[in-house]
């Protein structure tokens, strides 16, 4: 019995494009959700055709699977039969469809459009309760394969994007069986993977992918080290103080606090922050996370009356200038992007400082 039986059907006529030892790309984005689909199709595939090649390629810092044009070139250079996109979100520019690669979309975001023709969309946008994306590659894999020995891979993203709570039917069993501990100190070492400043992702990606429990992922003392860092950072940012616009007709209700860290601590600087400032947008800039010198900005709001993507979009609009096409995207409560110096002092006058 499936859980998406909606989904069989397509999923089945996505597989049935691959050839016999075809090689399929598995492009997954770089949190313990994304890490954890990829993990889970990098393994579940082979048992549905060991012929197939299947590489998994995690997103890059401060990357967009549609409008960061090197995005393409480098999933063509595997000269992919497939591509399966995951927890990377969809739109309409899609990635491979217009280079004849078969694409499958699976993800739980807001969908951005329909990609172009060529492609097969399965979201758990929309469905009650809404599965993360390694909640549903685990269920379509399982309609194909068996897939029950995985079911701590699945775990791990979903606990980390859904919480310890999550109503994905197997987690107290898998919680029983490979226990919570484990899971979640799993979990919190996936995280400090992207988050630490070497942007380590293949290291835990590999025990995703070949180990047969949690235990040695949670205690790889590279992994600690990283956590380490990421939390010696955050003590240093969570110290500077918000900052506000002057008081005037085009001050936006915004705090804004600066940091300059190697560790994408942005989203949680700005989380930390909206409790003591629900009535207001919270934007942490970072000047040393990426490595072009572009600025990372993370938004978050404590209010469903404040919608950050709107706000964002506005600001540039009031000095008559248009952001990039990847900046403000996102949810209404936790939006952001980067941006080049020039057009974040253009953001900052548009929010009135």
């Amino acid at each position: 019995m499936s859980a998406y039986p909606q989904f069989i059907a397509p999923f089945r006529a996505f597989l049935d494009q691959i050839p016999d030892a075809g090689r399929v790309v598995v492009f997954c984005h770089f949190d313990a959700d994304g890490l954890a689909a990829g993990g889970l199709f990098g393994r579940g595939l082979n048992r549905i055709n060991a012929s197939w090649d299947v590489e998994v390629l995690p997103s890059g810092k401060g990357e967009n699977a549609f409008l960061t044009p090197a995005v393409r070139e480098k999933l063509l250079a595997f000269k992919p039969d497939a591509l399966i996109v995951t927890d990377l979100g969809v739109h309409e520019n899609g990635t491979l469809e217009t280079d004849g690669v078969p694409v499958l979309y699976v993800d739980h975001h807001i969908p951005e459009g329909q990609p172009p023709a060529g492609a097969t969309v399965l979201t758990g946008y929309g469905l009650e309760p809404v599965p993360c994306s390694a909640w549903l590659a685990y269920e379509l894999l399982a309609t194909e394969t068996e897939m029950t020995d995985l079911r701590w891979v699945a775990a791990i993203g979903i606990l980390s994007d859904l919480g310890d709570q999550a109503p994905w039917p197997p987690l107290a069993e898998t919680k029983k069986q490979h226990t919570a501990k484990w899971l979640k100190e799993a979990v919190a070492m996936c995280n400090a993977a992207r988050r630490a400043g070497a942007f380590d992702l293949d290291l835990p990606l590999q025990y995703l992918l070949h180990d047969d429990n949690p235990r040695a992922l949670a205690q790889d003392a590279t992994l600690a080290a990283y956590r380490a860092e990421v939390a010696a950072e955050l003590a240093v940012a969570r110290k500077m103080p918000p900052k506000f616009p002057p008081k005037g007709p085009d001050a936006a209700s915004v705090a804004i606090i600066t940091i300059n860290s190697p560790c994408q601590i942005h989203p949680l600087v700005a989380q930390q922050w909206i409790q003591r400032l629900p009535d207001r947008v919270v934007l942490c800039a970072n000047l040393g996370y990426l490595p072009d010198g572009a600025v990372a900005i993370s938004g978050r709001a404590a209010s469903r009356d404040l919608h950050i993507p709107d706000m964002l979009r506005a600001a540039f609009a009031r000095i008559g200038a248009t952001p990039p096409a990847n900046f403000a995207h996102g949810h209404p409560q936790a939006s952001g992007g980067h941006l080049p110096p020039a057009e974040y002092q253009l953001l900052l006058q548009g929010l009135g400082f």
